[in-house]
């Protein structure tokens, strides 16, 4: 589960952020799937950048990232919010230090990581539950976890 928040005394935003699910026998995992909140959604781009003052600089897939078995897990995303007020930021996200295992042989997926992209380019690394300040022109990374494939990869 991956849990983003930011605000100010002006805006306050929270969402839920998908990562790919499971493999299990007889099927490979989903890519960009929410599994443990299914009853959400990500806002839209549009919606989000109409309705806050940030920018969505990249929200992609992460090809080949779930775990590898005789059915792959589904892949991760990684997400990039550029602010463009200051904002207190928070995240509360697990599977930061311990991968997600595999079943029957299949490997583990990949851990998640959390930064803050500072004014000066600087990566600061974020825990899996943190809170920072993020300022104008700085942004929030988040890098979802995957889960373990399935069956021992041919």
């Amino acid at each position: 589960m991956n849990n983003l928040n930011f605000g100010n005394a002006r805006y306050q935003y929270y969402e839920t952020i998908c990562s790919g699910s499971p493999a299990g026998p007889g099927f490979p995992g989903t890519d960009a799937v929410h599994t443990h909140m299914t009853n959400t959604r990500l806002t839209d781009p549009e919606v989000l950048e109409f309705r806050y003052p940030v920018v969505l600089e990249d929200f992609h897939i992460r090809k080949g990232s779930g775990g590898k078995g005789q059915w792959n897990a589904g892949d991760g995303i990684r997400r990039t919010i550029r602010f463009l007020e200051k904002m207190d930021c928070t995240i509360l996200s697990g599977h930061r230090r311990v991968r997600p295992f595999g079943l029957a042989g299949g490997e583990a997926g990949q851990i998640g990581e959390n930064w803050a992209r500072r004014q000066d380019g600087r990566l600061e690394r974020l825990q899996g539950c943190d809170e920072t300040v993020i300022d104008a022109n700085e942004a929030v990374i988040i890098q979802t976890p995957t889960a373990g494939g399935y069956g021992t990869p041919k």
